[in-house]
């Protein structure tokens, strides 16, 4: 197999039964006491979000299958797309007719 393994801070996809079931990101990877096996740190990304951690070999963090419990997974890299300009909503900064009616909203402040 020769795809790219994933690395810490990558977000990954996580299938269950061959579905696409969740997505995770690597919060960290170290190597296990068998050789060529790794720990993956995961940070499960649902609702209740929740890390946990599992025993994966090189073939596995490229996307190889596997099984839990006798159920079939595969981990996969997402590609995370580059943010689009849309060039209509950007506006120069000499345009000041929207700039009057503009305003500020504080996400940090509780405004009633």
């Amino acid at each position: 197999m020769n795809k790219k393994a994933f690395v810490e801070n990558d977000l990954v996809l996580i299938y269950i039964e061959n579905k696409p079931s969740l997505f995770a990101r690597v919060e960290k990877i170290y190597a296990d006491v068998k050789p060529n096996w790794w720990r993956v740190k995961l940070l499960v990304l649902q609702v209740p979000v929740f890390v946990t951690t599992w025993i994966l070999d090189n073939d596995q963090i490229r996307g190889g299958d596997f099984t839990i419990n006798g159920v079939p997974m595969r981990v996969e890299l997402v590609k995370v797309p580059e943010e689009q300009v849309d060039p209509v909503k950007e506006q120069p900064a000499s345009d000041t007719k929207k700039k009057k009616n503009a305003r500020i909203l504080s996400l940090s402040q509780n405004d009633d």
